[in-house]
């Protein structure tokens, strides 16, 4: 049995992880840690975890073979060096690794990458997509929520040389904004309302993680995505419709087919006829995808739909370390979604 650790199980992913590791066949999780709910056991902060009798410590101190990171960028990086330098493989679910160039980190994320040296051993833990990880990993960098969805809609257009450009609208759940406080996600000002964010600066910051993958995957360059995030007034989920523009010669309704040779293989994703709904993934490491190539303009209509906790965050994590571990994909990920 594998005994895996959290960091900072107390925001909503690393309570997520709790959850699916406490009934994966293959693990044993042994120690979760919380910067600000020590010494309480992890039923008083989350009761509905009322199985997972474990204490929140600062630190891990039992011997643990794999390691999930769940704290915020910047502090992350700095957490996972030493189990990194013990060989203990590490899935870290902040933004931390998951951009391969530094400066672009400093940009978007307002300050120095706390260890740089790290980026190019990291892994992009989007298996359908990047291939990896693999047995041989030791550091993964799991996406960021909107940036799974944007990828999985788009890979299998930007793999066969189709499109040349996208505009990309998604809308996330306000889980998506973690538990701290914030004007916009109380009650009063979010519920009965929809806002677009992110916009200045360069734009959201999983905006690069898009544009970094799909440039992995372009056959003849590649054009920056226009990406708008939406607050939508629901717990989790995220809707994401993608509006690509064909390359010069390629008619949008040639691609149909492309999509469904491209995930043929892939357990966790499955193209549907019908606009698919966030509740039909909701718990689960799905992603629905539904493809429109009938768009009286000749784009191509791509919507996603992806639970933002669970493929966004904590599902993925497990799918990447059944991959690290050499176990099937969908080793406790195989639970049907919440509905309604």
């Amino acid at each position: 049995m594998t005994r895996v650790a959290i960091l900072n199980v107390t925001g909503y992913a690393g309570a997520e992880l709790a959850r699916l590791l406490h009934t994966h066949p293959a693990v044993e999780l042994a120690a979760v840690t919380g910067r600000s709910s020590v010494g309480q056991r992890l039923p008083e902060v989350f009761p509905h975890l009322w199985p997972v009798d474990l204490p929140i410590t600062d630190e891990v101190d039992d011997s643990v073979d794999l390691v999930f990171s769940a704290l915020p960028h910047a502090a992350s990086a700095e957490a996972v060096v030493p189990f990194l330098l013990r060989d203990i493989p590490v899935i870290d679910l902040s933004a931390d690794f998951r951009l391969r160039d530094a400066a672009v980190y400093e940009r978007f994320y307002g300050r120095p990458h706390p260890a740089p040296e790290l980026l190019s051993g990291a892994v992009y833990g989007i298996p359908e997509v990047t291939g990896g990880p693999g047995p041989d990993t030791k550091l993964v960098a799991n996406p960021g929520c909107y940036a799974a969805g944007a990828i999985l809609a788009l890979a299998p257009a930007v793999a066969s040389g189709a499109i040349e450009s996208a505009v990309v609208d998604g809308k996330s759940g306000i889980s998506g904004a973690g538990r701290s406080l914030g004007q916009a996600y109380h009650y009063s000002e979010a519920n009965d309302s929809l806002s677009a964010y992110g916009l200045a600066g360069g734009g959201h910051r999983h905006r690069p993680e898009m544009d970094q993958e799909l440039s992995r995957l372009a056959t003849d360059g590649w054009s920056p995505l226009t990406f708008v995030p939406h607050l939508v007034p629901m717990t989790r989920g995220i809707l994401t419709t993608a509006y690509a523009t064909p390359a010069r010669g390629v008619p949008a309704s040639a691609l149909g087919d492309a999509y469904r040779d491209f995930y043929r293989s892939s357990p966790f994703v499955r193209i549907v006829d019908t606009p698919p709904a966030t509740k039909q993934v909701s718990g689960t490491n799905n992603c629905l995808l539904h493809v429109r190539s009938d768009d009286p303009a000749g784009r191509l209509i791509i919507v996603s739909v992806i639970d933002n906790l669970g493929r966004g965050a904590a599902a993925q994590a497990v799918h990447n370390m059944n991959r690290v571990l050499g176990l099937p994909e969908t080793t406790g990920l195989d639970a049907v979604a919440l509905y309604p």
